[in-house]
């Protein structure tokens, strides 16, 4: 099995002694977010070993170092998905390296379609819980005692107070933010409209292809975890027809609203830190 050791040796050499303390990993269309970081490092996937290779449009495949609003932090530029034939174990090793290199706290963005009205195309929805349709995990196999346990809580799966603070950030800069549950799809195709009806059922109200491998990963290591999606359309049966293309256009309209408030999370963390 690859070790995470490694590529953490990269990235602490490139930050120089200033450990990043917050991880960000930035789903389709979002890449352009980390333009917001100030004075930094960008590493290609392909010079950290042991780093899977991004395939899908809008996952530009770097992380970049840096400075955001008084944080220092690491941001992954796209993300690896077990539909693209990565084997799930492989999703460990990004996550991995942020908790090697001083990440304690774990960012996620995503893109995602909306099962509930209330809900359109751009709004921000921040994941309250989520569920695992795929019945896969990036823990299974051998467990690392060393980094976390064999069966690990998900009661807290997304951290209250940081998504107290996302709130309070997100009224700070007059910005909407929802609330959700997320449910996990393997992809890569679009769900049938009598799956969106049953996931509705079930409690869901956004659905999306990633996020939730990272989120396991990320708690089993020990780090705290947070996580807002972008929503890019309406599920099967509440539109006509769904493009990838459409979601990366409504990522990119949804940049410069994401990047505020994840900027005034930060901010409000690092006060909050300072206390």
């Amino acid at each position: 099995m690859t070790t995470h050791k490694p590529a953490a040796q990269v990235v602490r050499d490139a930050a120089a002694g200033r450990p990043p303390r917050v991880g960000i990993v930035l789903g389709s269309g979002l890449a352009d977010i980390a333009g917001f970081i100030e004075q930094s490092i960008a590493i290609p996937y392909e010079d950290l070993p042991g780093f899977p290779v991004t395939t899908v449009e809008g996952h530009t495949g770097k992380l970049v170092i840096g400075d955001w609003a008084g944080t220092r932090v690491a941001c992954m530029q796209g993300r690896f998905h077990v539909y693209e034939g990565h084997d799930p174990t492989d999703l460990a090793l990004p996550i991995r390296t942020l908790g090697e290199c001083g990440c304690d706290i774990l960012l996620l963005t995503c893109a995602a379609g909306s099962l509930q009205q209330s809900m359109p195309p751009g709004s921000l929805v921040m994941l309250s819980d989520h569920i695992n349709w795929s019945g896969v995990s990036p823990l299974a196999g051998p467990n690392d005692n060393s980094i976390g346990p064999r069966f690990v809580d998900l009661n807290r799966a997304y951290d209250p107070e940081l998504r107290a603070l996302l709130h309070q950030s997100a009224r700070e800069i007059s910005v909407a933010l929802h609330d959700g549950i997320y449910i996990w799809c393997l992809g890569p195709n679009f769900e049938t409209p009598a799956e969106i009806r049953a996931f509705r059922t079930l409690g869901a109200d956004i659905v999306g292809m990633s996020t939730v491998p990272e989120c396991l990963v990320a708690r089993h290591w020990g780090m705290r975890v947070a996580a807002i999606s972008v929503i890019t359309n309406f599920a099967a049966g509440m539109q006509e027809e769904l493009f990838h293309e459409e979601t990366l256009a409504a990522g990119a309209g949804a940049t410069p609203r994401l990047g505020r408030l994840i900027e005034s999370f930060l901010s409000r963390l690092n006060t909050a830190d300072s206390s």
